[in-house]
């Protein structure tokens, strides 16, 4: 793809991301609901595929909720692509150690643990209640919600547009990159201005704004926090928003 050339989803698509939805699955089936509603401009021949950029759980109340819908399935005639966030990689990293509990609580994994009926944690930092905790919540978690997070996708490439939760190491081939800086990235990636080989397509960083540079695009709108769920539309090379709640009165940051 030449360097002056605009990204372009591939022929025959259009396309959703989605940003960060920590445990607001109110606000995903509401944006869900708009998806739905769009997609019926769409020539039939058209596919339609939701791209999930990761961080379903921690932080909002329902994260169990969230991850029963992505399960069970969100759209009918749509297809859909689950990334992995760093806060998925952390509610399993809690499955297989214990001790993790210290860090994962204060980051949402407390409301995550609430939302499986899990409540050891809520009052103690006594390693014996963190295993206590790890223990029950390894008995309640259902089997598919465990496959579904050992089984995410870390990045994806469709067309112009390369799709991932964190970013990208700056000067390192998308190809090449690794699962710790696609999770975690931030400063190195978000200050870049060169060009990756495709625009990313991102969350994991909140802003009030959506946020559109030459070389990515950030659409994590810290829904949690303000009630702003958004989507980015892709096809061709047109680029729209979908928002939940002032979505209308909401402007793409330049």
């Amino acid at each position: 793809m030449a360097e002056h050339a605009p990204a372009a989803a591939p022929d025959g698509m259009r396309l959703y991301a989605i940003g960060d939805i920590h445990g607001r699955d109110d606000l995903l089936g509401e944006l869900l609901a708009m998806i739905e509603r769009d997609a019926q401009s769409a020539s039939g021949a058209v596919r339609k595929i939701l791209v999930f950029l990761g961080d379903y759980v921690d932080r909002g109340l329902q994260s169990k909720q969230v991850l029963d819908r992505l399960i069970s399935g969100t759209l009918p005639g749509f297809e859909a692509i689950h990334l992995k966030g760093n806060h998925e990689a952390a509610m399993l990293e809690f499955l297989r150690d214990a001790a993790f509990g210290r860090t994962w609580k204060n980051f949402g994994g407390l409301e995550t643990l609430h939302s499986y009926g899990v409540q050891e944690l809520a009052l103690s930092d006594d390693p014996a209640d963190f295993e206590r905790a790890r223990v029950h919540f390894e008995a309640v978690l259902p089997e598919t919600h465990k496959r579904f997070l050992q089984t995410l996708s870390v990045a994806v490439e469709l067309g112009g547009y390369f799709f991932v939760h964190a970013g990208v190491r700056p000067g390192v081939p998308l190809s090449r990159q690794i699962e710790e800086d696609m999770l975690w990235i931030r400063d190195e990636f978000l200050d870049a201005r060169g060009s990756f080989g495709r625009v990313v397509v991102h969350g994991h960083t909140p802003r009030e704004e959506v946020v559109i540079r030459e070389n990515r695009i950030g659409i994590d709108t810290g829904a949690y926090m303000t009630g702003v769920l958004t989507a980015l539309v892709l096809e061709g090379t047109s680029r729209r928003i979908i928002q939940t709640e002032a979505s209308a009165n909401r402007r793409m940051a330049g």
